[in-house]
């Protein structure tokens, strides 16, 4: 059992007290066989007239705050504990009949895989040209092969920027330039992905960063990465930032088909658009090394 503790800060700054619209918070992480949830908190200054809870489209949890009085600052603080214990190793039993690409879906997995099928950016030729570079040129080629080479490449390859600007870039324009921050690399292979056939889809949370790693890409603020389907195997986790196959060290919060649907926190506030001063982010994932670090 690996217990982990983790801290998300987002704080808005303005010149002087504005009203707040609505806020939709995507920042409490999704239960799962590798990850489960210990505790939660989350806590908003100034305080909400309103909070609700409710599980969007994609069955992520979602809390939408409502505000009455305004202020100068909003902060926003999520703190959870978790039981994150995935494994070392992954090994993936994809069916035989996907072992090697390509494959087919089949009539009924397809129905509900088709919109994560479905390119976002279907004009970019480039990134088709980029992804079958790691299809063989004399037939079949190995599926897990071929996914854990573009996963290698994007890390090998492109240089990791910090970005703090919402949004995401084209995936021609990543591909272009060589250099993005980890939700272009995950937006560029999930394009990659689907150009190629297969079901992809995006995902945000937490990275923990170890010391027998090094610094993991990332770290300090949230983390995006991409799930692809492979039958026989679900949802496999592809972190083409940091290199890393499977869930160690990640820590899933939302998935969505697209970037702009899983943005951590989206709201609006009610005044001149020079009243608006900045935004920090700040998110520390520690271990727990004794009952009382999960406590405070």
């Amino acid at each position: 059992m690996t217990l982990l503790t983790v801290r998300h800060e987002t704080v808005y700054r303005y010149v002087r007290p504005v009203r707040f619209g609505e806020h939709r918070m995507l920042v409490r992480p999704r239960d799962s066989m590798e990850q489960r949830l210990d505790s939660f908190s989350l806590k908003i200054f100034p305080e909400p007239s309103a909070i609700r809870w409710i599980h969007d489209v994609f069955g992520n949890g979602i809390a939408i705050a409502e505000f009455a009085e305004p202020a100068e600052q909003l902060r926003i603080v999520a703190g959870m504990v978790l039981d994150h214990t995935p494994e070392l190793t992954p090994n993936f039993e994809i069916e035989v009949r996907a072992k090697t690409y390509p494959f087919d879906y089949g009539a009924v997995d397809g129905i509900d895989l088709a919109p994560n099928m479905r390119r976002q950016f279907p004009d970019e030729g480039e990134v088709d040209a980029w992804a079958r570079r790691f299809v063989s040129v004399l037939g079949k080629t190995d599926t897990g092969h071929l996914l854990m080479t573009m996963t290698y490449a994007i890390k090998e390859s492109f240089k990791y920027l910090r970005r703090p600007d919402p949004g995401t870039q084209h995936p021609a324009v990543t591909l272009s330039k060589r250099q993005g921050t980890c939700r272009d690399f995950a937006l560029l292979m999930i394009e990659a992905a689907r150009s190629l056939g297969f079901a992809a889809r995006f995902v945000t949370g937490y990275l923990y960063s170890p010391a027998r790693d090094g610094d993991h890409r990332g770290g300090g603020a949230t983390h995006a990465w991409c799930q692809i389907y492979l039958p026989g195997a679900g949802w496999v986790e592809f972190d083409p930032t940091n290199g890393i196959i499977g869930t160690r060290d990640l820590i899933r919060v939302g998935v969505a088909r697209e970037p702009q649907q899983a943005i951590p926190i989206a709201g609006t506030f009610i005044g001149r658009k020079d009243d608006y001063l900045g935004m920090d982010v700040e998110v520390t994932v520690e271990r727990v090394t004794s009952p009382q670090d999960s406590m405070g």
